[in-house]
């Protein structure tokens, strides 16, 4: 299935011109997941998506890929380990921002 993918790796403009193609559907979907933050929606979900395409061709977003899942391994397990008041403040603490989240989106839609 990838073998597109080999025949244009195999001269100098193919892979430049993956690059470009990568970048700017990568750049897009970030895009695409900005609009969509102060939306109900998957904002962040669909940023991650767009870091991971372009993760499949820059190294830089690999590792920032890495770091980002990292992170949210160790919050999650912060929260499912913490102490019933971790999980409050945390819970408590999401559920602030969706909801002032939604008001904003509602209040731009007014």
């Amino acid at each position: 299935m990838l073998g597109w993918r080999e025949r244009l790796y195999a001269t100098r403009i193919g892979r430049f011109g993956v690059k470009i193609v990568v970048a700017l559907a990568g750049t897009l979907v970030i895009a695409v997941g900005v609009v969509l933050l102060p939306l109900p929606g998957p904002g962040w979900l669909v940023i991650l998506g767009g870091l991971a395409i372009l993760a499949m061709e820059f190294h830089w977003a690999r590792r920032l890929l890495v770091f980002t899942r990292r992170q949210l391994l160790r919050w999650t397990k912060l929260v499912r380990d913490g102490s019933w008041l971790v999980r409050v403040v945390s819970v408590g603490g999401l559920l602030l921002v969706v909801g002032a989240a939604l008001l904003l989106s509602l209040q731009l839609l007014a």
